[in-house]
């Protein structure tokens, strides 16, 4: 297994001060397009000294390498790291911090909307995302979820898909004289959570506000259900009610304005939207069928050109923009031989 961390300045190791006390660290990734996973120190969260880590990283031994030498830059080492918040349940995130609790007894904070995924998993025994690809069935897309479950996964390792110490909900943690705000936001994982310093003007932001890309809308291990990108739209809006932050995010650099991206985001589904609306036409179409018609990342890129794991992103994205507009009123859904069927709404 071969690990890549190659993106740019953002991902490369070291660690970059954002202010006294709060630093990042990207970790690599085994395998991944993104390469790195930011995790963000803590310094004065806590009377003990004790750091405050927020999200894990993927459980492999090259993020707990660069991870020692980091806490070294800094003066400190393992054994310092008390806390770590997580913002949601994806191995990227979640599995490292379950792996430190292991050797250092840390207490890891999940929030309490992951609990389904979790307990799925552990009945399931697999790595394998069930819930996404029964999405992609509903979507038309039967023969790519068969080629999708027969990918190569790791053996699953129960061991760092334990449940949290605690689970989180809309409340206030409070570290020392400090404070971090858990606002939950759906939309990415049904469980996923930011962390906001009011205080610092910092927003933690997972996989919720990314500066560079658009995070996969409804990535789920748990069963599907509910309306995903409705959600992660009103979770977008959310960040809106609070004072601008800087925006500290799990993959790319750290930005100025959380609201200057997260109006970019609001107006890329939009453009998505309307995308899908004139895709679907006049036709009686699948998500599947939706998706071929529409081009993938900033390059535009075909649908055939994506892989099948990207495949299953793009269906399952166009599914939820597709249910956005029935739920808008703009196109109608059936459900027929197991497929949803969409048709415009005239």
């Amino acid at each position: 297994m071969t690990t890549r961390f190659d993106q740019g300045p953002w991902a490369a190791a070291g660690v970059q001060t954002v202010r006294p006390g709060v630093h990042r660290v990207p970790l690599p990734l085994p395998n991944d397009g993104l390469h790195a996973v930011n995790v963000y120190l803590l310094e004065d969260m806590s009377d003990d000294g004790r750091l405050v880590m927020i999200d894990g990283g993927w459980a492999i031994p090259e993020a707990r390498k660069v991870l020692e030498t980091a806490l070294a830059a800094i003066g400190r080492d393992l054994g310092d790291i008390g806390h770590i918040l997580v913002t949601h349940i994806h191995r990227d995130h979640y599995t490292n911090a379950v792996e430190l609790r292991r050797l250092l007894g840390s207490r890891v904070y999940l929030g309490a909307g992951e609990r389904p995924g979790l307990e799925m998993l552990d009945r399931l025994r697999s790595d394998v995302p069930a819930g996404s690809l029964e999405t992609l069935r509903r979507a038309g897309a039967g023969e790519l979820a068969d080629r999708v479950r027969a990918m190569d996964y790791d053996d699953y390792d129960p061991s760092v898909w334990q449940a949290p110490d605690r689970w989180l909900g809309a409340e206030t943690l409070r570290f020392g004289d400090r404070e971090l705000l858990v606002v939950p936001t759906p939309g990415h994982t049904k469980g996923h959570v930011v962390y906001l310093d009011e205080q610092r003007g910092l927003l933690f932001s997972g996989d919720h506000v990314l500066p560079h890309i658009t995070p996969s809308i409804g990535f789920e291990l748990a069963e599907p259900g509910g309306h995903p990108l409705a959600d992660y739209l009103d979770s977008l809006r959310l960040m809106t009610r609070y004072a601008d932050t800087r925006l500290l995010p799990a993959h790319g650099p750290v930005a100025e304005s959380s609201h200057t991206r997260v109006a970019e985001l609001l107006t890329h589904h939009d453009n998505r939207l309307a995308a899908s609306l004139t895709a679907l036409g006049d036709a009686t179409l699948d998500a599947h069928a939706v998706a071929r018609k529409l081009g993938w990342t900033r390059r535009e890129v075909a649908f055939g050109e994506l892989s099948d794991f990207n495949q299953m992103l793009a269906v399952n994205e166009t599914a939820a923009h597709l249910d956005v507009l029935v739920l808008r009123g703009r196109a109608a859904v059936a459900f027929r031989d197991g497929v949803n069927q969409y048709e415009r709404v005239r």
